[in-house]
């Protein structure tokens, strides 16, 4: 089996905090899914809508410490191990998620709901970040949904938004990843940059302060609408054109984590990334 997944989040909250929010079921209502029981260490288990194969709860507890969570979640017919661990960060604590059975093919093909693991703790751990540190959350993917519209209200002006929508070094730098974009219909969106991204999407409307759309091919068009209000600005997100029987859920996942960080770049001030390179 290939090496575990691993992502680690700097959340602006003390380890003792963040330690409740990982095991307080109702905390977990809040950032994580729609149902939770915790009674370590007998039982640790969430599901809902918000929760791949979340039809019931799938997870047992393996270990648990004063730093560590470490719990099996059938997938697709698989048991995984994921793991929560958290560490002092100065004032901060540092969360290191890790997952086995994640498979980068699967996420390609579609071919198991384990190839949503990288996306779905991505959102999840931005929600812990605003959950811990008193912030409205993000909207979350829906797994049994067939659609994807998400909204959220940012503290700035439609102009600033759009610029940091539409400028590949701004949106490189909230996103933490090199994104190269030629801001113009027909333009190209490049992932990795325009060198090293040989299908890159393509800008497919562009209306300043107001609408962008790019055309991801198989993952549908994602357009995002911006209308301002009192020095605010609600963006939100439409997906659409895509295979309605196999929903782009990795995808929509990365959106919404993309859209929490895009959020806060706006907001926190001193802004670092939740998510470390």
């Amino acid at each position: 089996m290939s090496e575990p997944m691993t992502i680690r989040a700097r959340i602006a909250a003390p380890v003792k905090e963040v330690r409740q929010a990982l095991t307080d079921p109702a905390a977990m209502r809040v950032w994580l899914a729609e149902h939770a029981e915790v009674d370590l260490p007998e039982r640790y288990a969430f599901w809902g809508r918000t929760t791949p194969e979340g039809d019931a709860p799938h997870q047992r507890p393996l270990h648990t410490d004063e730093r560590t969570i470490r719990f099996a979640w059938l997938l697709d017919g698989e048991e995984t191990t994921s793991e929560l661990s958290v560490e002092a960060d100065g004032d901060a604590t540092i969360v290191t998620l890790s997952q086995t059975h994640f498979d980068f093919q699967d996420v390609i093909t579609g071919k198991s709901i384990r190839g949503v693991l990288e996306t779905y703790w991505g959102q999840a751990l931005a929600n812990l970040a605003e959950h811990c540190e008193g912030r409205e959350l993000t909207p979350r993917v829906d797994y049994t949904a067939t659609d994807l519209r998400a909204s959220v209200v940012i503290d700035a002006e439609p102009a600033t938004v759009f610029t940091s929508l539409t400028d590949s070094e701004t949106v490189t730098r909230w996103f933490g990843f090199p994104i190269e974009i030629e801001p113009h219909v027909g333009g190209r969106f490049a992932m990795g940059g325009l060198a090293n991204d040989p299908n890159p999407a393509k800008v497919v409307e562009l209306v300043p302060d107001r609408r962008f759309s790019v055309d991801w091919g198989g993952a549908g068009v994602g357009t995002w609408e911006l209308e301002g209000s009192g020095g605010k600005t609600r963006l939100t997100l439409v997906q659409s054109g895509f295979d309605e029987s196999r929903p782009p859920y990795a995808a929509w996942g990365g959106f919404l984590s993309g859209l929490a960080e895009l959020r806060r770049y706006h907001e926190v001030p001193d802004w670092q990334p939740v998510i470390l390179a």
